[in-house]
């Protein structure tokens, strides 16, 4: 599992690029000693290059500066006292590299050292991706420890919203990218169905069902006045109407309140089922937030003495731990506030089990996170146990203006009026564009083109092109027998059968080791850092990671597609470039799986 460091979470790099960092790394952890031995480096060194571990390994970005390097000289200066230069001279010349696959060493600049490999180094990879299909790029980091993602959880007042539609796309695809690497992952919803709210939304729906009535109704202060309530309105008489007439008006808004409740739910089921998105538990406070819960809550908060009496009410002492000021608890009336009742469904989540909570919250509720994390620290639970990510507002452009879309729902633009008009595949790609902290503009026009300009098409593109060239009989024949691997069983994704001729794994790995051309060795490698970029998205709490890898995916492969003639006429050559190119289709749908993104077949 991850460790962390002052807040940002590391981990083990889980690819081959890591893999071959880490082995360089351990070879320049033997070098220093070695030195030391000799009495050219003083011993302070070991203990300091220990420390580094495999973190001073990086990838250059200038391809001529290597494979890899190192900055461990650089590092190592401050102990050892010595120039940075020296002390990658001492490292080099007692570097014991057999067995790996480095051609050539060399010191730059200051004091990096820059590692040469062997070209075709990482070849290998693609017969490793094409063997564990679907399951390339997971590990087990996570090593099965519960995480909880609670997300979007709007209140069940109104229709779903273009913000709430970013949460969606945001937290599904944050359980499935921790998922990926080992955690028990749980989506949640929490259903705020208590309170003033519910109250205001069955005295709104009363008054648009008196109205249908012919009578005078009147919408309370903060009701509600979306067209949507005039549907419940009609609804509820529908079913209840002459049970309706024979009741008090408080007791017809209560019960309105609590079926409007009911309708809104499932309406907001409905409209996230058909973004792709599928809860574990579907959490009512309701159900599980009531007054023992609270007392329960503020006992164990004031275990601690974080709780105090003030004019009346109960406060808690949130300052203590950083927030602004101290927050109310239980009013002066005995009412406990949404606060405590928040807190309170925060210890049944730890209570569950869940050593790790993580919030997706709207960028109107940025205010209490701190008083959030205080109360979490004030119940005993570490400071990190809780994380809140504010998801921000979204503005929708068309002809490059703020789209003027449907408002019968209201003053909000409803969710599935935005699925209506661009498709799931489009929303979710495109509110994973960036990240879930900065404000985004979602393009509506570019969102609905089929062509190159439009990333999502762009990537699916890449995708459907390749399973085009697999599909050709000339590269059905050279792959094994049965299909590719990742698609149907008996033939390819798309309906065309296996071929005769099996490439045997020593004739794929010489084939593998053909692929030297630089736009074959960046598709390679581009591949091979799909494993890391998952672990970095998911311990990073960055989906949007695996969108920007998708495109930079489709962007190299169509590089390399055209710049290599792939149904080359040398049989040993078209069959590494054909497992290279089945390999990407791999990647790519994979990477667009997290995403909650369809990889068709054909476009």
């Amino acid at each position: 599992m991850a460790e962390e460091t002052k807040g940002v979470p590391t981990y083990p790099k889980v690819g081959p690029v890591g893999e071959m960092q880490r082995a360089i790394a351990r070879a320049i952890a033997l070098a220093v000693s070695s030195a030391v031995a000799a009495g050219r480096l003083p011993a302070a060194a070991v203990e300091a290059v220990t420390a580094l571990g495999d973190g001073h390994m990086e990838v250059p970005r200038d391809a001529g500066h290597g494979d890899l390097a190192s900055t461990a000289p650089l590092r190592l200066a401050g102990a050892c006292r010595q120039a940075p230069r020296h002390i990658a001279e001492e490292i080099q010349a007692s570097l014991e590299l057999g067995g790996l696959p480095v051609v050539h060493t060399e010191i730059a600049g200051a004091g990096f050292l820059n590692f040469h490999l062997r070209p075709g180094w990482l070849s290998q990879v693609v017969a490793d991706i094409r063997e564990k299909g679907a399951s390339f790029g997971r590990s087990d980091l996570g090593r099965g420890e519960p995480v909880q993602v609670e997300f979007v959880s709007a209140n069940p007042t109104g229709p779903l919203g273009v913000v709430n539609a970013r949460a969606a796309a945001v937290g599904d695809a944050l359980a499935s990218v921790l998922a990926a690497v080992g955690f028990a992952a749980q989506r949640e919803y929490y259903i705020n169905d208590v309170g003033g709210q519910v109250e205001r939304l069955g005295r709104s729906v009363e008054a648009r069902w008196l109205e249908l009535q012919g009578q005078e109704g009147t919408i309370p202060e903060g009701g509600y006045r979306g067209e949507y309530i005039i549907e419940i309105a009609r609804a509820y008489e529908a079913a209840h109407g002459e049970a309706a007439r024979g009741i008090t008006g408080e007791q017809r808004a209560a019960q309105m309140g609590r079926y409007a409740v009911e309708r809104m739910v499932a309406g907001q089921r409905a409209c996230l089922d058909e973004f792709g998105v599928r809860y574990d538990i579907w959490y009512s406070q309701d159900a599980h937030i009531d007054q023992p819960a609270c007392d329960a809550t503020l006992a164990d908060l004031g275990v601690g003495g974080h709780t105090y009496r003030k004019d009346g009410a109960v406060w808690l002492r949130t300052s203590t731990f950083g927030d602004d000021k101290d927050r109310v608890l239980v009013k002066r009336t005995g009412e406990p506030t949404y606060f405590l009742a928040d807190i309170a469904y925060h210890r049944d989540k730890f209570a569950r089990g869940f050593r790790k909570v993580i919030d997706l919250w709207g960028p109107d509720h940025h205010g209490h996170v701190g008083r959030m994390k205080a109360a979490v620290a004030a119940l005993g639970h570490p400071p990190d146990a809780v994380e809140i990510l504010i998801v921000q507002w979204v503005r929708l452009l068309e002809g490059g203006q703020p789209a003027r879309m449907s408002k019968r729902r209201g003053q909000i633009v409803p969710m599935e009026d935005l699925i209506g008009e661009v498709g799931v595949d489009a929303a979710r790609f495109f509110f994973l564009l960036r990240s879930h902290d900065s404000h985004l503009d979602f393009d509506l026009d570019l969102a609905k083109q089929r062509s190159s300009d439009s990333p999502v098409y762009y990537v699916q593109y890449a995708h459907a092109r390749i399973l085009s060239i697999l599909r050709q009989p000339e590269s059905v024949e050279t792959l094994s027998p049965g299909g590719l691997r990742g698609g149907p069983a008996g033939g390819l994704p798309g309906g065309a059968a296996g071929g005769p001729a099996a490439a045997s794994p020593p004739a794929l790995r010489d084939a593998l080791e053909l692929l030297t051309e630089p736009a074959e060795v960046a598709l390679i490698r581009q591949l091979a850092d799909f494993p890391d970029e998952v672990a970095g998205a998911a311990f990073a709490r960055e989906p949007h990671r695996l969108t920007r890898y998708a495109m930079e995916g489709a962007t190299v492969f169509h590089r390399f597609y055209d710049t290599c003639r792939v149904l080359t006429d040398d049989p040993a050559l078209r069959l590494g470039r054909l497992a290279l190119a089945d390999a990407t289709r791999l990647v790519l749908a994979n990477a667009l799986g997290l995403l909650g993104v369809s990889a068709p077949d054909r476009m």
